[in-house]
């Protein structure tokens, strides 16, 4: 008997359930609901205790809080996929008058906008009326800034108001619509909306020194809304795990989804050893050897989490509905470990290329950068791959540019041109690769090696 590449095993199942309810017990929390993903489906739900009386399941809704950033930063990228803008434009130059307009897009999206961390009017903007700050000015003060821009990491809920007055300013229509129009149903998320719809989670707190509760207030946020404002259902985030995985032509393509998930601002200090970055819009890091991908949420009366393992094509997420208590990003992290650990994926099976281009084969084999090997190997995608024979060393897949060159999509030779140098009589003499020269042997004579090769060659010494 075999069993599918969807389906968990029982023991699997079992350690999945074990650790949410450890969640929910330690962590003191009224309910808490998970899923898994792999292979793009939704393998696995568990929930702990109820709802109204009633266990939660895929479809009760829970508010995500700061998950919201990264639909936010779906709906900015479509822009710039579109041409409406390039992350590289100052804010100024396409919603001016903020007082915050010398930051870039790019630095808005990746926190590094110098910006305050919350609201600077008025009082703790979750739990207050967003009727309190109707205008941009009233979220960004006299004196948003805190820091210079671009220059550091700084966590800001301001920020991401101006990325969602940016997509109104540019689509003449609110945040709200724009989001319904262009993400939720075209990916299908009839469960996530701005305003909570039946069945949902009501938001506790409970008290640190005793197994009591207090309810929160679940206030709309306004302005503050494209940073932290929606409902969603553990059925609804694990398909937008999918797409921030594989993207989605009627959303966001793969190479844009990918974007979202490369780091764009160093961690704080207090985050080196933890390994945490941030991409655009989404956070980054790396936990039990492997790099998670997505976005925690807290708002008041609510925890949740979202991670995925793009390398292991397992992704989870994790809803509560309680201020403090667990630690919904390690609960999700343990349940991606759990599966990816108890059951690796089985890769497809190898298959040859249909076609090959007798010139991009010709690449193929080892090359030398100075004295270091590598392997270049054209692959089944379409791509080159470049491999150090040994060691660690500086790996890179290639993309053809259509017109014999190639380009650097990771790692160090990433945006990095390859070009192919030939002699007069065709054949291949070396490649160039960012201004280093690869050669098929190691500093080898005759070729355009910088600062050239003795003329007496390789000796030993006497």
């Amino acid at each position: 008997m075999t069993t599918s590449q969807q389906e968990l095993l029982p023991a699997t199942r079992r350690a999945l359930l074990h650790r949410i309810a450890v969640a929910q017990s330690e962590g003191r929390a009224p309910s808490l609901v998970a899923a898994v993903v792999r292979g793009g489906q939704r393998v696995w739900d568990g929930a702990r205790t109820s709802v109204d009386g009633h266990a939660p399941d895929a479809n009760t809704q829970y508010r995500i809080g700061s998950i919201t950033k990264t639909f936010t930063a779906v709906l900015v990228l479509r822009l710039r996929d579109e041409g409406l803008i390039d992350l590289d434009d100052p804010l100024e130059e396409h919603l001016p008058g903020t007082g915050a307009g010398e930051a870039t897009i790019a630095d808005l999206l990746a926190h590094t906008g110098g910006l305050a961390a919350e609201s600077s009017t008025g009082p703790w903007w979750e739990r207050s009326p967003g009727s309190l700050r109707p205008e941009l000015s009233d979220v960004l003060g006299e004196q948003p800034h805190r820091h210079p821009v671009g220059r550091r990491f700084h966590y800001s809920n301001p920020g991401y108001t101006l990325l969602g007055a940016l997509v109104e300013r540019l689509r003449g229509a609110p945040w709200e619509d724009a989001l319904q129009r262009e993400v939720l149903r075209p990916l299908g998320l009839e469960g996530t909306s701005v305003r909570p719809r039946a069945p949902h989670a009501g938001g506790w707190a409970v008290h640190p020194w005793a197994d009591v509760l207090l309810p929160e207030p679940a206030q709309d946020f306004g302005r503050m809304e494209p940073a932290g404002q929606l409902w969603s259902t553990t059925g609804d985030l694990a398909r937008f795990a999918t797409f921030l995985a594989e993207g989605d032509d009627r959303v966001l393509g793969a190479q844009s989804v990918r974007e979202m998930r490369t780091p764009a601002a160093p961690p704080e200090a207090a985050d080196l050893a933890d390994g945490v970055a941030y991409g655009l819009g989404m956070q980054l890091q790396h936990r039990d050897g492997r790099l998670l991908a997505g976005h925690s949420g807290s708002v008041p009366g609510f925890l949740a989490n979202l991670s995925v393992s793009v390398a292991d094509d397992v992704a989870a997420v994790v809803l509560t509905n309680c201020t403090s208590g667990p630690q919904v990003s390690a609960v999700a992290a343990d349940l991606v470990r759990i599966v990816a650990e108890a059951e690796p994926w089985i890769p497809e099976p190898w298959r040859p290329l249909g076609q090959v281009d007798a010139a991009v084969l010709e690449l193929a084999g080892p090359w030398y950068w100075g004295t270091n090997g590598f392997a270049l190997r054209p692959t089944s995608d379409g791509l080159l791959a470049l491999d150090p024979l040994s060691g660690s060393g500086r790996r890179a897949r290639l993309r053809p540019n259509g017109d014999g060159t190639w380009t650097g999509l990771d790692g160090y030779f990433a945006g990095e041109l390859l070009t192919v140098a030939r002699r007069a009589d065709g054949a291949v003499d070396h490649l160039d690769l960012g201004t280093f020269v690869f050669t098929r042997q190691p500093y080898e004579e005759g070729t355009a090696v910088p600062g050239g090769v003795d003329p007496e060659g390789w000796r030993g010494i006497g």
